[in-house]
Formats: structure tokens, sequence, C-alpha cells
């Protein structure tokens, strides 16, 4: 695989959370578990939560350093 290809390939993947919710979805459909809809998405909040954690540290970092 060239390295253009790998790097589309990590860029689109669907990722360890979204794995999880799938996963879920197709347990909770099938009537397997008996979640709230809640539960069953809560592995895409929890890689949402992540992300805006990291922008807002990236964010505070940038503003501290700026201001010295």
């Amino acid at each position: 695989m060239s390295n253009y290809a790998s790097v589309l390939a990590s860029a689109f993947g669907i990722g360890f959370s979204g794995l999880l919710f799938v996963v879920f979805l197709v347990l909770k459909l099938t009537h397997v578990i008996n979640w709230s809809w809640v539960w069953i998405f809560c592995p895409l909040w929890g890689s949402a939560l992540i992300t805006l954690l990291f922008i807002v540290i990236v964010y505070k970092i940038t503003k501290w350093l700026l201001n010295r």
C-alpha cells in the first residue's frame, strides 16, 4: 500500500468508538441487549468529548503562550 493510501485509510477509518457503536447498534436492533438508546450512542459521545477536550486544551495553551 502506498503512503498516500495508508494516510487515507487511517483518516477515513471507522475507529474503535465507531466500531463499538456499530456493535451496540446491531445488538440493540437484533434484541440481544435491551439497553436505552443513550447507552447505544455513548461511544460516539465519548470520542466527541475527547476531541472537544483536546481543542480546549490546545486553545488554552496557545492563549497562554501568546500572552507571555
